[in-house]
């Protein structure tokens, strides 16, 4: 691999919650270390298909995952199968959603909660979580510096060329509070706060780091439709690659070509978008 990259994926955070309130990340934009663009998400903007998007640069009308109740084995090339495709070791920290798209259908709990497949044609070191019995008043999802801490585990242990991260912890906040609230300032803040200290030691072990959301959320804590709410989130971006100026949006179609694009994997004939890193 030409370098190794990280894609760490804050669920459910709107555009101007990102630009507000992570204070750490914008002060990484003001001094000139990171980068941040407008990332608009697919339709439905919803998190399965956005997980389904994201990793093979192809649309919902395409790829057929229509939403959270419908989620199977991937058919479509992905970033994952790429990456080893081309000799890269993968990784994933994530809800099981992303094992189930791009390893095993269906997810079996003992089987697929953790895992180190050094001969998997997808992800070779999988740690996921379920969320079994998310709900309106439970959220069911782990501490976020827990899974800071796994992914660059995995970083160190086995020499990630490509690992993803995937929390809900934000977007499950806001179905309950919705985003335009104190509980959900001060959890933005956190999220800012609990992140921070990973970025130099992954930057530090050679890593390039693209930091965005699946999609964002409205007033009512709803995402799924379209509007700038619903679809649109900050992308920040760590790392020597020259990027489009400053107000361009970026389609979330972009994104599996762009992480093939700089790890130096090919990308399918299936993924039709243009990177927007060179």
């Amino acid at each position: 691999m030409q370098t190794k990259l990280l894609l760490i994926i804050l669920d459910g955070v709107p555009e101007r919650n990102f630009r507000r309130l992570f204070g750490n990340l914008e002060g990484w934009v003001e001094s000139g270390d990171a980068r941040v663009w407008t990332h608009r998400a697919v339709l439905p903007s919803i998190s399965a298909s956005c997980y389904a998007s994201i990793h093979t640069g192809v649309s919902p009308q395409v790829h057929g995952c229509t939403g959270n109740g419908n989620v199977f084995r991937l058919s479509q090339p992905d970033v994952f199968g790429q990456v080893r495709a081309a000799g890269g070791v993968t990784g994933a920290v994530a809800h099981s959603f992303w094992s189930e798209f791009f390893n095993r259908h269906p997810f079996d709990f003992v089987r697929d909660i953790e895992y180190d497949e050094p001969d998997s044609d997808s992800i070779n070191h999988g740690r996921f979580h379920t969320m079994t019995a998310y709900g309106h008043s439970n959220q069911m999802t782990p501490s976020d510096v827990d899974l800071f801490a796994t992914l660059t585990s995995l970083c160190k242990r086995y020499g990630l060329d490509y690992g993803m991260l995937h929390t809900c912890t934000l977007d499950s906040m806001g179905h309950r509070f919705f985003h335009d609230c104190a509980e959900m300032d001060h959890a933005c803040g956190v999220m800012d706060e609990m992140l921070a200290p990973f970025i130099p030691q992954w930057l530090a072990a050679g890593y390039e780091l693209i930091i965005t959301a699946d999609h964002g959320q409205d007033e009512r804590g709803h995402h799924g439709g379209r509007g700038a709410l619903q679809q649109d989130t900050a992308l920040y971006y760590f790392g020597p690659a020259e990027g489009p100026p400053e107000g361009t949006v970026i389609d979330q179609l972009q994104l599996a070509p762009t992480i093939l694009s700089r790890l130096g994997a090919p990308a399918p004939e299936s993924m039709t978008a243009s990177p927007f890193l060179s």
